[in-house]
């Protein structure tokens, strides 16, 4: 019987299970950045784009928990490193104090 995790397959299978994290992480990185580039002006309290950082910053944070959910998945979980946490952690944290600080 041979092994379903063989060594030489890991490589092709990160390829293919990093297409579905990438379906999540570039609109949530492009979200990120939409938030991170809106100035509103600091003295109006009801600036329209102050609720369009704020939007976009949402939306970031929710498609960053989602691809760590899918992250979660056994399959994923078992052939992917550490690191695949982490980035989306701090991106996740990056979009979540942009949010509170706009």
């Amino acid at each position: 019987m041979t092994s379903i995790d063989r060594p030489e397959d890991q490589g092709c299978l990160r390829w293919v299970l990093a297409v579905p994290l990438a379906l999540f992480y570039v609109p949530a990185a492009f979200f990120l950045y939409g938030s991170l580039v809106l100035q509103p002006d600091t003295d109006s309290p009801y600036d329209p784009m102050r609720d369009d950082a704020r939007v976009n910053a949402t939306l970031s944070v929710g498609l960053w928990f989602l691809g760590l959910l899918l992250t979660a998945v056994p399959v994923f979980h078992r052939n992917l490193g550490r690191w695949w946490y982490a980035v989306p952690f701090l991106l996740a944290s990056v979009a979540f104090w942009r949010g509170q600080t706009v």
